[in-house]
């Protein structure tokens, strides 16, 4: 099944059911009028949506339209919560091993976690708006999962069965400001704008085979200023995989229908495959040359970002964000 929000002039946006393809949808109001509102209720709204979709994609729905991306807001303009991981260890290796820093034993066995911004999300096709070049400007492409309601304490065993759909991102970064933040211990403020979203999110069960141990197998394509960038596999070198994040996430307390859980920059051991972010690829130069090469984003860059499957479907829409002075 594939989703998406529409705009509708208000914050939320319209649900609407989209067909395998992208290209046509519908509006279920008799079922739920916004995302958050399936969510709160998805084990009773799912198989209604889920039969409208099977319908839809039997054309079999008087009241389906044409899709419009330009109409497609993120498909959760705003969550009750996001956060975000880093479950990919050769990224964070990388980035350690460029400062002369070791990777602590504990990353093997206990996630990295924060909580992002999730009062409001970027569309798929959204500027990034930064006030200055000086920030640092740098894209992550991730994955993410999108759960209905967990219970505290529950087991990574047990935590899968409350994922619900899933979805790519850009968690847009401001390098050159991280470092003082974290110089004071308390995480990401000022360094993490709004990230963006995929145009759908899709249920599990529309990846097929490619969704196996709450991992996603397909490579995460990036280009930048449309030269390739990199395709790393979402599925190699993911030390936690969605539903241990989940567990991490809900140790001390539930998290809430609509949390976001993003898997962090992916990244493989095979540097042949390329990054997902600059800041990655400055540190293969500096470990490589002893100093970095590639710049950060300018204002008039843009990025793209999508997943396919096997047979080339573009499975939840392409991110393609430009930078633009706000």
């Amino acid at each position: 099944m594939k989703l998406t929000s529409i705009n509708n002039q208000t914050r939320d946006g319209q649900l609407v059911v989209v067909n395998y393809e992208g290209t046509r949808a519908v509006a279920v109001p008799h079922i739920a009028t916004t995302m958050q509102q399936a969510l709160d209720n998805w084990d009773n709204v799912a198989p209604q949506l889920n039969t409208v979709y099977q319908h839809l994609n039997d054309d079999g729905l008087n009241d389906a339209f044409d899709l419009n991306l330009d109409d497609v807001l993120a498909p959760l303009p705003r969550a009750l919560q996001f956060l975000d991981g880093s479950a990919y260890l050769a990224h964070v290796e990388r980035v350690r091993r460029a400062r002369g820093a070791e990777m602590p034993p504990s990353f093997l066995e206990d996630p990295l976690m924060y909580q992002a911004v999730s009062d409001g999300f970027l569309s798929h096709k959204q500027d990034i708006e930064v006030v200055s070049e000086e920030y640092g400007i740098d894209f992550e492409a991730e994955a993410a999962v999108i759960t209905s309601d967990v219970p505290m304490h529950v087991s990574a065993e047990d935590a899968g069965q409350y994922i619900q759909l899933i979805c790519i991102l850009n968690d847009v970064s401001l390098r050159n400001l991280i470092p003082a933040e974290l110089a004071k211990g308390f995480g990401f403020v000022q360094s993490k704008p709004r990230t963006a979203l995929s145009p759908f999110f899709v249920t599990p069960d529309e990846l097929g085979d490619a969704w196996q141990n709450n991992k996603i197998h397909l490579p995460m394509r990036t280009w930048l200023n449309g030269e390739w960038f990199g395709e790393p596999n979402c599925g190699v070198d993911m030390q936690f995989d969605f539903a241990q994040l989940i567990a991490h996430a809900a140790k001390t307390r539930p998290l809430c229908a609509g949390t976001i859980i993003g898997s962090g920059t992916i990244a493989n051991q095979d540097m042949a495959k390329g990054s997902t972010c600059l800041a990655e690829k400055r540190v293969l130069e500096v470990i490589a040359d002893g100093k970095p090469s590639t710049p950060f984003m300018s204002f008039g860059d843009d990025v793209k970002i999508e997943v396919t499957d096997k047979s080339g479907q573009n499975v939840f829409g392409t991110i393609h964000q430009k930078v633009v002075k706000y």
